[in-house]
């Protein structure tokens, strides 16, 4: 995958990222376009479920060997990034242990959707990541929440409702279940319903763009006190998580285009999974500002800028 000017123009104008500023305008001119809370639910399982049939095609022509080096990376991304944002959030935002760590949570997890948009974007390139890094997905966003709240308890430990909570959640039942499925069906199985979930997946992803542009508006609109520094958290964490995301990839032996996923994987923050478990593991936190960072600056910062720095830096990366 070669990266260019061209290239990051093309993000920038690509309908998926057209549909999410369609979605910031339309909350900015108060207009009273609206998509009802059902059809949420309705994109956000589609999406999911279409990823992990897609992964589990890839998945089941992966070696063990390989995959187990990936999952091992992952996790320890995973909690490499939980303790930087925890640290920064102590030290830049003066956060105490408690929002500290429920930042910890949302940065040190990850956004399905943003590496939704990262796929479609190493697509544009015609050259596609490994379907593989779906499976990575999971592996990424358990330890990194569990951690967060245990930081948030001062190492007080995670009880079992938590834990149980992260694992049956939307997004690890449907993207490890779309896998199971995929993986078992095969290619040959998963063509009986490529007209559902594959041809319709653009359409789909704008849809569901429209709705999180509309999302981050509102959410923006929260920022009060300390807002210059939440911005620059909620951009230069990211930056930073993507970019040694990208090279440990890289070194995994992951392709330039499943590197630059893999990044972005890192550089993106939870506003579903990650928002669930703090409330009802630190009830006391400040979940609505979480969110606001997470979805309303780091989200639209990633899928206009991050995206297409890390796929720069992975291009970089090949001799």
């Amino acid at each position: 995958m070669q990266f260019s000017p061209e290239l990051l123009t093309a993000n920038l104008l690509s309908p998926v990222v057209l549909a999410f500023v369609l979605g910031v305008v339309a909350r900015l001119l108060r207009s009273d376009l609206e998509v009802p809370p059902q059809i949420q639910q309705y994109l956000a399982i589609f999406l999911l479920l279409a990823i992990g049939l897609k992964g589990g095609v890839a998945l089941r022509a992966q070696p063990v060997g390989d995959l187990a080096l990936l999952v091992a990376v992952t996790l320890a991304a995973g909690i490499a990034t939980a303790f930087s944002a925890y640290t920064l959030a102590r030290g830049f935002l003066r956060d105490d242990r408690l929002n500290a760590g429920a930042l910890a949570a949302h940065y040190g997890s990850v956004s399905a959707v943003t590496f939704i948009a990262a796929q479609q974007f190493t697509e544009r390139t015609g050259a596609p990541a490994e379907g593989v890094l779906v499976a990575l997905v999971v592996a990424l966003e358990i330890p990194a929440i569990l951690l967060g709240l245990a930081l948030a308890k001062g190492g007080g430990g995670i009880d079992r409702k938590a834990l149980a909570e992260v694992l049956t959640g939307r997004t690890a039942v449907l993207l490890l279940g779309g896998l199971a499925i995929g993986a078992i069906a095969g290619q040959k199985g998963i063509r009986a319903v490529d007209e559902m979930y594959f041809q319709l997946f653009q359409g789909t992803l704008m849809l569901f763009m429209l709705d999180m542009g509309m999302v981050a508006a509102a959410q923006l609109r929260q920022l009060r006190q300390g807002a210059l520094r939440l911005v620059a958290f909620g951009t230069v964490v990211p930056l930073v998580h993507g970019f040694a995301g990208t090279l440990a990839g890289h070194l995994a032996g992951l392709s330039p285009s499943g590197a630059t996923v893999f990044g972005t994987m890192v550089a993106s923050a939870s506003y579903i999974a990650a928002p669930a478990s703090v409330r009802n593991a630190l009830p006391e936190a400040d979940a609505g500002r979480c969110v606001t960072a997470a979805l309303g600056i780091t989200f639209p910062f990633n899928l206009a800028l991050g995206i297409p720095a890390y796929a720069a830096f992975s291009a970089w990366l090949v001799p």
